[in-house]
């Protein structure tokens, strides 16, 4: 119960930094930022009156519909609550107070508005849910084109960036798909800083002091392998592990202090599971 609460604690918070940039940033400066958002925006300045976050949740529960006809139940109650969370938050905004844009350069607007847009949707993402819309069209066409989910969710971004120049005119398109690409980015920071560990691979010759510094004052497990050295043709012992960021430079100031001779290999590992790490769910 409580790590649920958790999660839906931190999309609560996801949710929040999306509307932040939807209305603050994006809305008062007619800039789209590719999705339902963007097809939103387009669709309410044609039809004066509407409420943007009115239309992303008449969006966002047709296209459920269809992925419960077309996909099968793959969106659970997380995405669901995520997504018409942001429209019914996006709704009362609009609906009972006037939101100000902090800033009305363009550019500025731009990349804050990305930055708040892509933490967001990535606090979301790391829970194991989305904010349906995209995703829904990108698994549409995924399943039925073989399209992948990234470049059927680029597609979709694409079209909204057109219809953003022919809407709103070529700059503020231009300002569009330069938000597309940075959430993109910010998006990919966001989850990776969340998972980020780091594969470490040691040759040394201090074998058992080095092992038993990792296992007993690090408190992380280690593999041991034995290679050959292609130009010495000596035996070389390898020592795999990963290891949090805080361990890595406890490691690399025990090697640095004791073994300064060692050979060491760092490499990111996103996604670790099992073993002190991430649940395998």
């Amino acid at each position: 119960m409580k790590e649920k609460f958790k999660e839906y604690l931190m999309i609560t918070i996801g949710m929040l930094f999306v509307v932040i940039a939807i209305q603050f940033f994006f809305i008062p400066n007619n800039i789209t930022a590719g999705g339902v958002t963007g097809i939103s925006v387009v669709i309410c300045e044609y039809i004066k009156g509407l409420n943007v976050g009115l239309v992303m949740g008449v969006l966002n529960i047709f296209l459920f519909i269809i992925a419960f006809i077309f996909i099968g139940r793959d969106f659970g109650g997380k995405t669901i609550y995520a997504a018409m969370g942001i429209s019914f938050i996006n709704w009362a905004i609009e609906e009972f107070f006037t939101p100000m844009a902090v800033t009305n350069d363009l550019m500025l607007s731009t990349i804050a508005g990305s930055l708040f847009l892509g933490t967001g949707l990535g606090i979301v993402f790391t829970q194991d849910a989305s904010t349906g819309g995209t995703d829904i069209i990108a698994k549409i066409l995924n399943k039925f084109f073989h399209i992948e989910m990234g470049r059927g969710m680029q597609i979709v971004d694409i079209i909204v960036v057109i219809f953003s120049g022919i809407t709103f005119g070529i700059e503020k398109a231009i300002y569009a798909a330069i938000c597309v690409i940075l959430t993109g980015i910010v998006i990919d920071k966001v989850i990776s800083g969340y998972y980020t560990c780091h594969q470490v691979i040691i040759f040394t010759n201090k074998t058992k002091y080095i092992k038993e510094y990792i296992i007993n004052d690090i408190d992380r497990g280690c593999t041991i392998f034995t290679g050959e050295g292609g130009y010495t043709g000596e035996n070389k012992n390898i020592i795999y592990c990963v290891l949090e960021r805080a361990q890595l430079m406890k490691v690399r100031k025990f090697l640095k202090e004791n073994e300064p001779e060692a050979f060491v290999i760092v490499n990111d590992a996103h996604d670790v599971l099992g073993k002190g790490f991430e649940k395998i769910e």
